[in-house]
């Protein structure tokens, strides 16, 4: 440890002598002995990157992040995919595709995660990545059905659910370009109507098994290498159910996709964290942590081996949430907390040591079910749409995107960012303070996925709505099109916010990933062309194929920049 805080201050000396100390500590988080670390589950598993063995540190390192320099993007309203210099992108996989000679690549791709089959061999993978939700536009016009909502037949329906879950394909990186591995014996679909067993000792409407996962956004992994993925907007394919002052279920219909006309599906069997073996496709949904519109799951493993998750739900005036196991290597047995973010205080959802919970509900699987009512009864601070956690490798402080609440005016969002008591993650007790809030003094709005590089830098995309995007009278019009940022850690420009890469009209850039070398950023261009009306007439044509049709696509960013960015994680600390 002396030696950690040995090097980061000859990196302080030699790096920020033109940098204002006062505001790089504020970005870095304070240099204690109990929080000044690289977690160890972080460099050996990883949240959005996995380090690689360290090399000594030298004075030509320390010479190359001096010199580094970012000429950020301007903000732009083009319909591309544009990088700052430095970067170069080759687009991996896209609506679809095919993975085999049965299964194709699903929609609306979001959180991507890799995990190479060798720890020796970092170019050889898979690749897991999210399918969110669907444009039955697009996907009436691929297959010949109608768009008229009102008159989908089953099979359309059926082909709506294929196209949500998440796609497990495997990806080779050669002459600099990743690569499916076609027909790969691991490459396989979860769809909608997968079926996925429930981790936990009771039915939840008289099912152990339920029928497939949905509305997946962002995820994680575990320190036992699989992926986590997060059913998020759940509500918008079954409905949901709501309860009365007297405590008596209603339906409340789902606002888009009306599944529940055609599967006698309930809402109660969605809204979970999903975790997914990447060699079986075998799944199981964990109750435990709770049902709300999860954005993302990130894991902190103890010395002990018990496991701390955090997880937000993204959706106005909702709240944090940390799970913390009893038991090693446990997602099932613990406690389920919420964040009172005000007093600082982790509010335990336990049925059996909170009266106000009894009073309410039966059990803990019904608190478990009912998580938003529970965090209310109990106290929890109504946070501005909690999206992304991610756990800075240096200091062990989890920032948090909180990416706007339009109901009470903040509209540009900020990054929230939690400092856990002694550097404890299993503590009960927090400060929480605002790291950086959105808007055109800072040059961003609407903060959501973020990830940490192998150095520690800070990379960011947003999610301003495509039908407020570059639109006169709107509060984003200064910002034009979505974009991916990254706040260095280093150098003349720690601190600044740089954009980095703009997408293409109605998307955005989501599921940021870090290879295994630090060499590749694994990035979803998600909805291109979104606010499309008229089939003919697209908003976007991205990634331009011979069709004209947008498509969501998986795309590997490259380059000297990145590279020089992740030389950190060659000092040997």
């Amino acid at each position: 440890m002396k030696r950690l805080i040995f090097v980061l201050a000859i990196i302080f000396n030699l790096v920020h002598m033109s940098y204002n100390r006062r505001q790089f500590i504020s970005f870095l988080g304070k240099a204690s002995v109990g929080t000044v670390l690289f977690p160890h589950y972080l460099t050996s598993c990883g949240n959005t990157s996995t380090p690689i063995k360290v090399e000594d540190i030298t004075q030509d390192r320390i010479d190359e992040l001096r010199k580094l320099i970012l000429k950020a993007l301007p903000a732009s309203d083009r319909d591309d995919l544009l990088l700052v210099d430095g970067l170069n992108y080759h687009t991996i996989i896209k609506w679809g595709d095919n993975i085999s000679n049965k299964e194709t690549f699903g929609f609306n791709n979001d959180f991507t995660c890799f995990i190479p089959l060798d720890e020796s061999n970092p170019k050889d993978g898979l690749l897991w990545v999210n399918h969110e939700y669907i444009n039955p536009l697009y996907i009436a016009h691929q297959n010949g059905f109608t768009n008229d909502q009102t008159k989908k037949s089953i099979a359309q329906i059926d082909k709506e659910m294929y196209n949500v879950g998440g796609s497990i394909v495997r990806i080779k990186e050669e002459n600099g370009q990743w690569k499916i591995v076609k027909n790969d014996p691991y490459n396989r679909r979860i769809t909608a109507k997968t079926p996925i067993k429930l981790n936990w000792d009771y039915k939840i409407k008289g099912k152990s098994t339920v029928m497939g996962t949905l509305a997946n956004c962002s995820g994680g992994i575990t320190p036992w290498q699989t992926f986590l993925t997060c059913e998020e907007n759940y509500d918008g394919f079954y409905g949901e159910t709501l309860y009365d002052a007297n405590g008596e279920p209603q339906h409340k219909e789902s606002y888009y996709y009306g599944w529940e006309n055609y599967y006698d599906n309930p809402p109660e069997h969605y809204g979970w964290v999903v975790e997914v073996d990447p060699k079986t496709g075998n799944a199981q949904k964990h109750i435990a942590l709770g049902r709300f519109a999860h954005e993302c799951c990130t894991l902190y493993e103890l010395e002990d081996k018990r496991i701390v998750a955090y997880t937000g739900d993204d959706s106005n005036n909702e709240h944090l949430y940390k799970f913390v196991s009893s038991k090693p290597n446990s997602l099932k047995e613990g406690v389920l907390y919420v964040a009172d973010t005000i007093n600082g205080k982790w509010l335990a959802l336990d049925w059996e040591t909170q009266p106000i919970l009894q009073e309410k509900f039966k059990d803990q699987t019904q608190v478990l079910i009912r998580a938003r009512e529970a965090a209310k009864l109990l106290g929890a601070t109504p946070l501005n749409r909690p999206e992304d956690i991610e756990i800075d490798p240096i200091t062990g402080h989890i920032f948090v995107s909180l990416t706007n609440n339009k109901r009470k005016n903040d509209f540009h969002g900020s990054i929230l960012k939690i400092e856990e008591s002694e550097g404890k993650f299993d503590a009960l007790t927090f400060s929480a303070s605002t790291f950086m809030a959105g808007g055109e003094a800072n040059g961003f709005s609407c903060p959501d996925n973020l990830a940490f590089d192998h150095s520690g830098n800070l990379w960011f995309t947003s999610d301003m709505s495509g039908n407020a995007m570059n639109k006169d009278g709107k509060p984003y019009l200064a910002f034009k099109n979505n974009s991916l940022f990254v706040i260095p850690r280093f150098g003349d420009d720690a601190g600044k916010v740089l954009r980095v890469a703009s997408a293409p009209r109605d998307a955005e850039l989501t599921g940021p990933w870090f290879s295994p070398d630090g060499k590749t950023l694994f990035l979803s261009v998600q909805h291109p062309g979104e606010q499309t009306k008229d089939i003919n007439n697209p908003t976007s044509k991205w990634p331009f194929d011979k069709d004209n049709i947008p498509k969501p696509a998986v795309v590997a960013i490259t380059g000297n920049l990145i590279e020089k960015m992740n030389r950190l994680n060659e000092l040997n600390i």
